[in-house]
């Protein structure tokens, strides 16, 4: 079902692959837009226990592409280094496929206070008040990791 990746030489094995989730300060998700073009946008998000989650205004293209299609696939880069001389990168990354959901009470709670204490550590009470106005304009997407990938170039 998912190609295998070539350039084994560079793969990073299970554990690296989930540090690389858990301390990425972005990912870029991949959504299919009803006009069979791939949609990629920037997201702040969270890793817990084979799941990404990240949060959402109430509607929106991405929403609506995982309503139609629940495939995604998410790529988180890290520790990128420009190596001029050698024509190229030095690098972690991890992409991750699996079928996107919406996740609701307890779990979408807590998620949304894991991004709180990953983004916003210094202000975890200011948070909590936060996450209690906004939670309900907020969704929140979880995505189920069925294939994952990490790569470096060190």
């Amino acid at each position: 079902m998912f190609r295998e990746m070539r350039r084994k030489d560079r793969e990073v094995d299970k554990t690296e692959v989930i540090e690389i989730l858990k301390n990425g300060e972005y990912g870029v998700l991949a959504t299919l837009s009803e006009n069979g073009y791939p949609v990629t946008v920037p997201l702040s998000y969270v890793y817990i226990d084979n799941y990404i989650y990240f949060h959402s205004a109430t509607d929106g293209e991405k929403l609506d592409n995982i309503q139609r299609n629940s495939n995604v696939s998410f790529c988180v880069v890290s520790d990128t280094e420009v190596l001029p001389g050698e024509f190229s990168t030095r690098f972690k990354s991890v992409v991750a496929y699996g079928q996107a959901s919406l996740v609701t009470g307890e779990i979408k709670e807590k998620v949304l206070y894991k991004i709180i204490e990953k983004y916003s550590k210094d202000f975890l009470e200011q948070g909590k008040l936060y996450i209690e106005k906004a939670k309900d304009r907020t969704k929140v997407v979880g995505i189920e990791i069925v294939k994952v990938t990490g790569k470096a170039r060190r």
